[in-house]
C-alpha cells in the first residue's frame, strides 16, 4: 500500500495504482476532471499511464455544467 493525500485527505492505494484507477475508485467518471499531482497538472492522455507514488499530494477538480 502507498499513502497519498487526495484533496487534503490521507488515503491509501495499492502500489501501481494509476490516476485513472484512482479516479474511478474515488467516484469520478467522464472526462470533465483535472488532476494535479505535486503541483504538476497531469494531462488526461496520461491518466492510464501515470502511477501514484507514496507521498503524492493530489488535487482533483471536476467541472459541472449549470446555469
Amino acid at each position: 500500500m502507498i499513502d497519498v493525500t487526495v484533496n487534503g485527505i490521507k488515503k491509501q492505494f495499492q502500489e501501481g495504482t494509476t490516476v485513472a484507477a484512482m479516479l474511478k475508485s474515488e467516484g469520478f467518471s467522464g472526462g470533465r476532471v483535472a488532476v494535479e499531482i505535486n503541483l504538476d497538472i497531469v494531462p488526461q492522455r496520461m491518466f492510464e499511464e501515470r502511477k501514484l507514488t507514496s507521498g503524492d499530494r493530489i488535487e482533483i477538480v471536476s467541472f459541472v455544467g449549470g446555469g
